[in-house]
């Protein structure tokens, strides 16, 4: 790999996706082990673990429930799920209040992630969005907050407004998605480091860092594509 060369990772994952968020903290913590950390750009892609939600769901439903019925166990079973998941979190320094959720669709978030992408503060909307919807128990479809959320981690406002009054990038949230289709990506978080080697779920930091360090050597090479899996939440829940 050239000098100058970026080695870029692609991570498919939803705002409304516990475990794509310890995947984020995960790949922050093999980063900061990575010499090269300098050299990595990491893209966030689209994934909408549920298009059909509506912008706000409604919010006398707890999250517990919603899990009951989608898994198709009873309360306590999902309450179980619920503390194993905060428990992880709290692991990777995340503070998960699932008391608070509030769901709801996720395209405008994503919408808003693409004009990020292109103004260079993706991942800090990205992050802003994740805190907003898992700790802060924001209503993350709701046009906005998420309007609020955005001017928060940095972007203008008029643009914040004219994307979310327009279908701008509507297209790249949809490429995005077509993508993941095309490749398998049936749940998220979903890593491709280096176009070519991918990490299915919310793996352990050292996992990760394996795979930013094989993709780094044989940029240039080649080598066999690798798949490792983890914890991950797709279109039927978490698991």
């Amino acid at each position: 790999m050239s000098v100058m060369a970026k080695l870029r990772v692609d991570v498919w994952s939803d705002i409304a996706c516990p475990w794509c968020y310890v995947g984020k903290r995960r790949l922050e913590a093999a980063l900061e082990r990575f010499p090269n950390r300098s050299l990595v750009e990491v893209v966030w892609r689209a994934f909408e673990l549920d298009p059909s939600a509506p912008r706000v769901r409604d919010a006398g439903v707890s999250y517990a429930e919603r899990l009951a019925k989608k898994y198709g166990t009873g309360v306590p079973q999902a309450e179980a799920m619920i503390r194993r998941m905060t428990e992880v979190a709290a692991g990777d320094e995340l503070d998960f209040r699932f008391d608070r959720i509030r769901p709801g669709n996720t395209f405008d978030a994503h919408r808003l992630l693409h004009l990020a992408l292109e103004r260079g503060v993706q991942d800090a909307v990205k992050e802003r969005f994740l805190r907003a919807y898992m700790t802060e128990g924001e209503a993350i479809g709701d046009p906005d907050v998420l309007s609020r959320l955005a001017r928060e981690a940095s972007l203008d406002a008029e643009e914040v407004s004219g994307v979310l009054a327009t279908d701008a990038y509507a297209r790249e949230v949809r490429a995005d998605e077509e993508t993941a289709r095309s490749v398998g990506i049936s749940g998220v978080p979903f890593f491709v480091v280096g176009g070519r080697y991918a990490v299915s779920g919310a793996q352990p930091a050292e996992v990760l860092l394996g795979a930013l360090e094989r993709a780094w050597a044989e940029a240039e090479g080649a080598g066999d594509d690798a798949l490792a899996e983890g914890a991950a939440c797709g279109p039927e829940g978490c698991g």
